[in-house]
């Protein structure tokens, strides 16, 4: 169990660390395992998007941004056309 910091209550924690070093560390301490899975999607939204090339530093540079902005309940871009299913209203 974690205190998560993207929704601000103890939840379940990830079984290991996510990515190496001092990042992934911070994240299993930090992050829920659905805070988690939410950010692995929107993440792989924002990599088909702006067609990130992940051998490019700056694209992995710019991925993390939006990681850190995800995790602390700041605004990433935008995608173009993307709808968030619960902004959608029925008729």
């Amino acid at each position: 169990m974690v205190f998560c910091k993207k929704f601000q209550k103890e939840s379940e924690g990830l079984e290991r660390a996510p990515l190496p070093g001092k990042k992934g560390l911070e994240i299993l301490q930090s992050v829920s395992k659905q805070a988690w899975l939410e950010w692995q999607s929107l993440q792989t939204m924002i990599i088909n998007e702006k067609h990130l090339n992940l051998m490019e530093p700056a694209a992995r540079n710019y991925l993390m941004e939006q990681m850190d902005k995800f995790f602390n309940n700041e605004e990433t871009d935008h995608l173009q056309g993307y709808v968030n299913p619960d902004d959608i209203q029925e008729l």
